[in-house]
């Protein structure tokens, strides 16, 4: 489908003003399609000229254009083309559209658990024309007046308050102006909680089937709710414009949350059914803080193309951390951030297709999608911690109001943004842009001791930008050392040149451990001396600062993927390290990163039982000595349950016997064993089936999907790779768990037939998945056999002209990855079969 162009946008928002759209979606004619009538009132600055609405409909009752009819055979290609335009004008536009089960447009699932069905509009990037004619650009801001129809027993929630005139039908107030892409409406027989503060009323829904964990969570969400209001209100000095705040937990959902004003939609998955550890709830919050923050900045002030969308994403992403230690008892939000978001923005700066913050001139929309990722959010707040650094916090926030009360309603750029922190600062902006935002790549940064008598005698830092990216980008950081948990010194730094000196560090105890960057200020490749990386298995445990054990987590992890570190060395320091390990974040992430990246893809097949055997050793240590029912006693299990080679353990867990407390009627745990024993060989189809009539949920047949494509059966992977390639109606989740699951194998025999096939059969599917639901799948089922084989036909198929972007894109990073596996495994070859 074509996509809209930056240069087709600036024509038409220079001839187009959008006054109004009224819509009305009838959502009671079946579960396929759906009505939809767009009234549109606009003006032309050109009596006379032609332009176009966006249209994407199965098909088309009749459109009237200021009293006279066009012929729905007009559209094509999504655009309904409008002649002749009077300088007021009203289009109307009657439609029959079709519900996605891809995560984009009007989305509809259907709830195993009770048969129930849940629609929920996600519009963002390109979406909206899938559920009403409109001027489909970011710059086009217009209010809304919605009505809906609907089954009887539904209700519906949007961004405007919802009243129901008569059984089944639904007027939403009037909305203030909105982009097309912030449009929904979700609407279903919603479990719902409601609350009330500042005279904002609050509301937090989700399916019926999870009315008991919605209820068990509701005071918390709302807590962190209330607080993020208070504290946006007093950082921003500005009212939150959009009258009730709903936040709908929605299924099937592609991201973790999306900002619609007045109506946030956020993946159902946050309303845990079972046990959840701490860092998990500090991930719900800080989504909560995030979508609450782009009230103000994103939906009251709009990037005015999307080039500009980091405008949005990497203000919201340091806001929601910043709000979380300031105003919630997740004080330790930077460290999650460290070990979470930056490690995830690193993977996407190494990758061939990493870009700049912002300035990247987006074309089209869908390019302009390809660039929404780990440095749109991780890299850029980072950026702005670096711009706080360098203009000033009050100066900073002194700008933030300008550009927000300047802009409200409208749409901003980057050029406004930077005027407004400049006009606030006083300080020339130019080249920290330029170096920060404008140009791709992160420094390298060292630290060099000379030392003598166990006491540092000198001590610089060496800043080095990327040869592809040369840039002159100034860093305040702190470097500090530890020795067996003391402390040995700490300096703040403002790096400015290639070497600058640390005279701080002179005189001091020459340290164990020695932390570039260690309160994670800035964005940058950290490189640890051998000294350090020597140390780590003894002195990582003992440091006692979060945030510095973040980074160097955050080092490992990246040594590993450079082919700096071997795989080996983040066993050693987990086995040392892992168990005594107190911060949430760092332990349940380093658990996932050695059990799922360092032992499921780094390692060979044959080396991988013996790496498990040692993790599943610390899992049973930690899990006999953790409180019951704790973080700690939590991760333990789910480690145990992902690792150990056990059945006897397995299975009695499987069935209800033994488990640690807490984990009693947990499901979502009973499916990690589950899987355990199904990628072992150890459960049949049928087995699979029993456990899923215990879970009859939507969760519930998504885990066994997952856990029957990942049988070592050949006929399983047949069935799997049928389901997930063949056009069978799966949803965009249903494709992710099969996914998941297709390339657990004890070896590479059974799946490396489908290697080529993968080439083939799943960018087909771009022909009829939506590119967010395809981009993922790309990722879920890239290979997961690491040869030369597999990078030759990976570089055969990016190679073709039919690509599309989001397919290109994820193939992109997926193939680097690949890439990184295959020069670790050629670094540190293993002279045996063992870790």
């Amino acid at each position: 489908m074509r996509s809209l162009t930056l240069a087709e946008a600036h024509e038409r928002s220079a001839l187009i003003d959008v006054v109004s759209y009224a819509v009305h979606l009838d959502l009671d004619r079946g579960s396929e399609v759906f009505g939809s009538v767009a009234k549109i009132h606009f003006t032309c600055d050109t009596p006379g000229a032609d332009s176009w609405v966006d249209l994407r409909a199965r098909e088309v009752a009749s459109i009237r254009l200021n009293g006279r009819d066009l012929d729905p055979a007009t559209v094509v290609d999504g655009r309904l083309p409008l002649p002749a335009l009077a300088a007021e004008n009203e289009v109307v536009v009657d439609a029959v559209m079709g519900y996605s089960h891809d995560g984009q447009g009007l989305h509809r699932a259907t709830d195993p658990a009770d048969g129930q069905d849940y629609v929920y509009g996600h519009l963002f990037l390109a979406a909206a024309p899938r559920v009403f004619a409109c001027f489909d650009q970011p710059d086009l801001k217009a209010p809304y007046d919605v009505t809906v129809r609907t089954p009887r027993q539904w209700s519906v929630i949007g961004n405007g308050a919802a009243t129901e005139t008569a059984p089944g039908e639904w007027v939403l107030a009037t909305t203030k102006p909105l982009a097309t892409y912030f449009v929904t409406v979700c609407a279903g027989p919603w479990a719902s909680v409601r609350d009330e503060h500042d005279g904002i009323p609050l509301g937090i829904h989700s399916r019926q089937s999870l009315r008991k964990p919605l209820e068990r969570h509701a005071t918390e969400i709302f807590a962190v709710t209330r607080q993020s209001f208070d504290y946006f209100h007093s950082l921003f000095d500005i009212r939150y414009p959009f009258g009730a705040y709903e936040q709908v937990f929605v299924p099937e959902f592609n991201a973790g949350a999306m900002e619609n004003p007045g109506c946030v939609v956020l993946r159902d998955q946050y309303i845990y059914r079972g046990a959840a550890t701490r860092d998990e709830l500090l991930t719900r919050a800080n989504t909560i803080a995030h979508e609450l923050s782009h009230m103000w900045f994103g939906d009251l002030v709009t990037m005015k193309w999307w080039d500009d969308l980091w405008l949005n994403e990497s203000f919201a992403e340091y806001m929601s951390h910043r709000c979380l230690v300031d105003a919630t008892e997740y004080t330790d939000a930077w460290v999650d951030s460290s070990i979470v978001r930056k490690v995830w923005g690193y993977g996407a700066e190494r990758s061939p297709s990493t870009h700049p913050v912002a300035g990247v001139e987006a074309l089209d929309a869908m390019s302009a999608l390809q660039n929404f990722d780990g440095i749109s959010y991780a890299k850029g707040a980072a950026a702005l911690r670096q711009l706080i650094a360098y203009a000033g916090d009050d100066r900073f926030i002194a700008g933030v109001r300008s550009y927000l009360s300047v802009n409200a309603y409208g749409n901003g750029t980057l050029a406004d943004f930077l005027a407004a922190i400049q006009l606030g600062s006083g300080k020339d902006l130019d080249a920290w842009a330029k170096a920060w935002l404008l140009t791709a790549g992160r420094d390298t940064i060292a630290v060099d001791l000379s030392v003598q008598d166990l006491r540092v005698v000198a001590a610089r830092m060496t800043r080095e930008a990327p040869m592809a990216f040369p840039a002159d980008r100034p860093h305040a950081l702190d470097v500090a050392g530890w020795t067996d948990g003391e402390q040995t010194a700490r300096v703040m730094a403002t790096i400015t040149t290639a070497q600058t000196s640390l005279d701080g560090l002179v005189g001091t105890p020459a340290p164990a451990v020695l932390v570039p960057n260690a309160a994670d200020l800035t964005w940058a490749r950290v490189v640890l001396s051998d000294a350090t990386i020597s140390a780590l298995p003894a002195q990582l445990g003992q440091v006692p600062d979060a945030q510095a054990r973040a980074v160097l987590w955050s080092a490992l992890v990246d040594g590993v993927h450079t082919a700096a570190m071997p795989p080996s060395l983040v066993l050693d320091v987990f086995e040392a390290a892992w168990a005594g390990e107190p911060n949430s974040s760092i332990q349940t992430r380093a658990a996932a990163y050695a059990e799922q990246v360092v032992i499921g893809v780094f390692l060979p097949r044959g080396e991988r039982a013996v790496a498990r055997s040692r993790l599943a050793a610390v899992g049973v240590s930690l899990l006999e000595s953790a409180e019951a029912g704790s973080t700690a006693s939590l991760a333990a299990a789910r480690l145990v349950a992902g690792t150990s080679d056990d059945q006897d353990l397995l299975r009695g867990w499987a069935t209800g016997h033994g488990l640690p407390a807490g984990l009693e009627d947990d499901g979502d745990f009973r499916w990690i064993v589950v899987r355990k024993l199904a990628c072992r060989g150890a459960l049949s189809d049928g087995d699979i089936e029993r456990f899923r009539e215990t879970d009859d949920t939507l969760q519930g047949s998504l885990n066994a999907l997952m856990c029957r494509a990942s049988r070592p059966d050949p006929q399983a992977k047949v069935w799997a790779w049928e389901q997930l390639t063949g056009r069978h109606g799966r949803s965009n989740y249903e494709m992710n768990h099969l996914a998941r699951g297709f390339w657990s194998a004890p070896d590479d025999e059974l799946v490396e037939p489908y290697v080529a096939r993968y080439f083939a059969d799943v960018p087909a599917m771009s022909a009829w998945v939506g590119e967010d639901a395809v981009a993922q799948v790309v990722t879920l089922a890239f290979p997961q056999v690491h040869t030369a084989r597999t990078a030759r036909l990976s570089a055969a198929t990016l190679g073709r002209e039919d690509l599309t972007p989001a397919v290109r894109r994820s193939l992109v990073d997926a193939d680097h990855e690949l890439r990184e596996v295959l020069a670790s495994r050629d670094a540190f070859r293993t002279s045996g079969r063992g870790c």
